[in-house]
C-alpha cells in the first residue's frame, strides 16, 4: 500500500511538472518562468554542479586517508628457491593490508585547503546562477522592447511609404525639386533598414531564450506586465564597499586564495615528521619453500605497529614549498585585485544609472514634444495652412523619438539589472523574495 501511495504521489508530480511545462510551450512565457526555466536548463548550471562535485569528492579523499585505507588480495606465485617479493610482499594465499595517517601535519594543511576550494566552488556556482539570471532578464526584457518597437516601426514604415508617395506627386506636379523625392526614398529605406534590423534582433533573442529554457523558438512570447518593477537604485555613497564585501565573486577569490594558503602550509610541513598506522596479513604455503630456507614454518603471519618518517634532507621538497608560498601571495593578490573591480565596478552603475535616468527622462520629453508637433500639424491642415507632406514628415520624426525613448528605457533597465546583479539583490528581484 505505501509503494502504491509513493508511487501514485511521484506520477502526480510528474504530470504537474508536464503540464507546467506544457501551458509554457501553448501560452505567452512569463518572466519568472523563464527565469526558472534558464536556471534548471542552463549549462553554466550544469557545470557548476559537476565542479561542485568534484571539489566535495577531493575533500573527502584528502579527509579520508585518516581512515583505515583496506586491501584484501592474494599474491598466488610459483617460486624456486629463495621466495622473492611480489610487489614488496611475500607470496601469500591470501593477504590483508590496512594503513591510516596517525599523525601528518601536511595532510591536515591539505584537508583545509580542500574545504576553502569546496566553498570557493559553491560561491562560483552562485556567480554562475547570478550571470543566468542576468542573462535571461536582459535578453527578456530586450525582447519585450523590441516587440513594442516593431509596431511602432511598421507604423513608421507605412508613414514614410505614404510621405514617398505624395513627394512623387508633388515632384510630377512640379512643386517640389527631385531631390526631395530622394529624401523621401531615403527615409523609406531607413525605415526599412531599422525594421529588419529589429526582426534580426527579435529573432537573436528568441534562440538564445530558446536555447537557455529548452523551449521552442516559436514558443518565446513576453508578457510586459509580468515583468517585475526594478526598484529605486540605492545612492549610497559606501554602497560600492558594501557590494564588494557581499560579492560572490570576491568571496570565491578569497576562499580560493586561502586554500592556496594551506596547501603552501601543507608543502611546507611535509618536512614535518609523520606517522602512519599499519597493519598486516598474510596465509603462507609451504609450496614457495618457506619451511626450506626459515628455520620455523607458519601459515599465519601478522604485522601491525607504526610507521615513522622522519624528513632529513629533501630540497626538492623546499624549492616546492617556496612555490606554493609564492603561488598563495599571488591569490591573494589577484583576491584583492577582484575586490577593487566589484568596487570600480558598482561605482561605475550607480553613475551610469543616473546619467541614463537623465537620458530617458530627455527621449522622454524630446517624445511628448513631437507629439505636440504632430498635433499642431494637425490642426494647421484642418485651417488649411500645412499639408499632408507636412504631416507626414513630424509622424515620422514623432516615431524616432518614441523608438529613442523605448531604447532609453532599455538601457536604463539592462543597468540596474546589473547594479542588481553586483549588489547581489538580483534573484530576489527575478524570481521574488526567498522563502524560510
Amino acid at each position: 500500500m505505501r509503494i502504491s501511495v509513493r508511487v501514485m504521489a511521484l506520477a502526480g508530480l510528474f504530470l504537474i511538472g508536464n503540464a507546467a511545462l506544457l501551458n509554457a510551450q501553448n501560452g505567452p512565457l512569463p518572466f519568472r518562468t523563464a527565469i526558472e526555466l534558464a536556471l534548471k536548463n542552463s549549462t553554466a548550471t550544469a557545470i557548476g554542479r559537476a565542479e561542485t562535485q568534484r571539489v566535495k569528492a577531493g575533500y573527502s579523499q584528502s579527509r579520508d586517508l585518516f581512515l583505515p585505507q583496506i586491501t584484501i588480495g592474494s599474491g598466488l606465485a610459483f617460486s624456486y628457491g629463495f621466495p622473492l617479493s611480489l610487489e614488496g610482499s611475500a607470496p601469500s594465499i591470501f593477504n590483508f593490508n590496512a594503513q591510516e595517517y596517525l599523525l601528518n601535519p601536511a595532510q591536515r594543511q591539505f584537508v583545509k585547503a580542500a574545504r576553502e576550494e569546496v566553498g570557493a566552488a559553491e560561491s562560483m556556482n552562485v556567480e554562475r546562477r547570478n550571470d543566468v539570471i542576468l542573462e535571461a532578464a536582459v535578453d527578456y526584457i530586450q525582447l519585450d522592447l523590441l516587440q513594442s518597437s516593431l509596431n511602432v516601426q511598421k507604423e513608421q514604415e507605412e508613414f514614410a511609404a505614404k510621405y514617398e508617395d505624395i513627394a512623387a506627386q508633388r515632384v510630377k506636379e512640379g512643386v517640389d525639386a527631385a531631390t526631395e523625392l530622394t529624401r523621401a526614398r531615403l527615409a523609406s529605406a531607413r525605415g526599412r533598414l531599422q525594421l529588419e534590423s529589429t526582426r534580426s534582433s527579435i529573432d537573436q533573442l528568441r534562440l538564445r531564450l530558446s536555447q537557455m529554457t529548452g523551449l521552442a523558438q516559436g514558443a518565446i512570447e513576453t508578457i510586459t506586465e509580468s515583468i517585475p518593477g526594478l526598484p529605486q537604485p540605492s545612492q549610497a555613497p559606501d554602497l560600492a564597499a558594501t557590494a564588494a564585501e557581499k560579492s560572490f565573486s570576491v568571496k570565491a577569490a578569497e576562499q580560493a586564495a586561502l586554500a592556496k594558503a594551506f596547501r603552501a602550509r601543507g608543502e611546507e610541513r611535509q618536512l614535518y615528521p609523520a606517522i602512519d598506522l599499519v597493519a598486516q596479513y598474510g596465509l603462507l604455503a609451504r609450496f614457495n619453500n618457506y619451511d626450506t630456507f626459515f628455520r620455523r614454518f607458519q601459515r599465519h603471519n601478522v604485522t601491525a605497529g607504526i610507521a615513522v618518517r622522519f624528513p632529513f634532507f629533501n630540497p626538492a621538497q623546499r624549492a616546492t614549498a617556496r612555490a606554493a608560498e609564492a603561488d598563495a601571495v599571488k591569490a591573494k593578490k589577484e583576491a584583492l585585485s577582484v575586490k577593487e573591480q566589484v568596487s570600480g565596478e558598482v561605482l561605475r552603475l550607480q553613475r551610469s544609472v543616473q546619467q541614463l535616468s537623465a537620458a530617458r527622462e530627455v527621449n522622454k520629453l524630446e517624445h511628448l514634444l513631437a507629439q505636440g508637433d504632430v498635433e499642431t500639424v494637425h490642426e494647421k491642415i484642418q485651417s488649411g495652412s500645412a499639408n499632408l507632406k507636412e504631416e507626414q514628415a513630424v509622424r515620422i520624426a514623432e516615431h524616432d523619438r518614441y523608438a529613442a525613448y523605448l531604447d532609453s528605457n532599455f538601457q536604463l533597465d539592462r543597468a540596474q539589472i546589473q547594479l542588481l546583479r553586483q549588489t547581489g539583490e538580483l534573484e530576489g528581484w527575478a524570481l521574488g523574495p526567498v522563502k524560510r
